[in-house]
């Protein structure tokens, strides 16, 4: 089975990750994850703090040689910002008790994560539900996607919203691909200018945006998840991965929303067959996904992300310590992370379809699992 965990505050020591489950033989170097943290940190709208962070990987075990092991890989990303908070952030008792936090953020895990664990210093809550740690989960989705790139399996993302500004157009495929050339990861040149121009204004009326991303993956093999067990559905274990991001709000599969207006003879998509091809279809309203499992055509998934909860002109909130009513406490923060949440949004779902390919064509040796997945797909094509 192939999961990981991961460890860490915002302004602690680092981030540590630990992966289990992956294969042997699989070609793995500090740059393949490294690119993935690079985009992370980019994208228009982001604060200060990624002008002080630069994200890099560091393999501490499971690769030898260039190749992975199968045995657990470690890997540690620093916090330079530590330095500064070392004291603060110490885990003896010798941590300074400053910069206390008392004042919960509305829309953020503030309250909610100091009422369940008994805090009254809600940095303490804060460090860990602080978006710092999806640069880990970004790490070991990209360990996922040097094994679907292994496997012919190929990922894309891209902004199709931020704020008020929507690409209104389907987005093919090489679009998607070069979207990462765009300051706010937007296939659209025009909706990336515009997207660019909102964010400016947002960070003038100290104020902050969200948006959708979207993300697709190609060369995924029919049949991936199960109809069986509500847990084997495969569309439920992506938007499980994708819900789990912070600040996501909703999560869509191909048409998604937009199928609950339509008659049932527009809202699916015809069969068809073709000699040496197999069964396809014409076209992909479901997203590459029917009945929980995949059906061969690309997946398209599509998250919608909440506007940043710490604001410059604070919304009212009260005092957890005195009870009193009080401004919301500021934190170091970005004005819009849609880009890095594309980035984020397409590491779970490398994650997710990883483990899905292992559980299907499972072996312990990277060859062997492509023979078996090269032997199934031309069963597909032949059948």
């Amino acid at each position: 089975m192939l999961r990981y965990l991961t460890a860490g505050e915002s302004h602690g020591r680092g981030l540590s990750v630990i992966v289990e489950g992956l294969p042997a033989g699989v070609p793995l170097t500090d740059g393949d994850i490294n690119t993935w943290l690079t985009r992370r940190q980019g994208g228009y709208g982001r604060g200060g703090r990624m002008a002080i962070e630069r994200d890099r990987a560091e393999i501490l075990a499971g690769v030898r040689g260039g190749l992975t092991l199968g045995s657990p890989i470690a890997l540690f990303i620093a916090n330079r910002d530590w330095e500064n908070w070392q004291e603060i952030m110490a885990p003896g008792p010798e941590a300074r008790a400053d910069r206390v936090v008392t004042r919960p953020r509305p829309g953020h895990a503030d309250l909610a994560g100091g009422l369940k664990y008994h805090q009254a210093d809600l940095r303490n809550i804060l460090e860990r539900a602080s978006a710092r740690e999806t640069a880990a989960r970004v790490a070991a989705g990209a360990v996922a996607a040097v094994l679907l790139k292994e496997l012919a399996i190929e990922l894309a993302f891209h902004v199709v919203r931020i704020g008020p500004v929507e690409v209104r157009d389907q987005v093919d495929w090489e679009a998607a691909c070069r979207a990462v050339e765009s300051p706010v990861y937007c296939a659209d040149p025009e909706a990336g200018r515009a997207m660019v121009a909102a964010i400016e204004e947002a960070r003038q009326q100290g104020d902050t945006l969200g948006g959708v991303v979207e993300v697709l993956a190609r060369g995924v093999p029919a049949g991936l998840g199960s109809h069986v067990h509500w847990d084997r559905r495969l569309d439920g274990r992506l938007a499980q991965a994708l819900m789990s991001i912070p600040a996501i709000k909703g999560v869509e599969i191909g048409a998604g929303f937009r199928v609950a207006a339509l008659p049932g003879s527009r809202a699916h998509d015809a069969i068809a067959y073709r000699k040496g091809q197999g069964f396809y279809h014409p076209t992909n309203r479901a997203g590459g996904l029917e009945g929980g499992l995949t059906n061969g055509e690309t997946l398209v998934l599509r998250a919608a992300m909440k506007p940043i909860p710490t604001l410059m002109h604070p919304l009212p909130s009260v005092d957890l310590v005195t009870k009193q009513p009080a401004t919301a406490s500021i934190e170091r923060s970005d004005v819009c992370a849609v880009p890095a949440a594309a980035v984020v949004a397409a590491a779970a779902v490398a994650w997710v379809l990883a483990g899905a390919i292992l559980e299907q064509f499972g072996g312990d040796y990277l060859p062997v699992i492509q023979e078996r997945l090269t032997a199934y797909r031309q069963y597909l094509q032949e059948i």
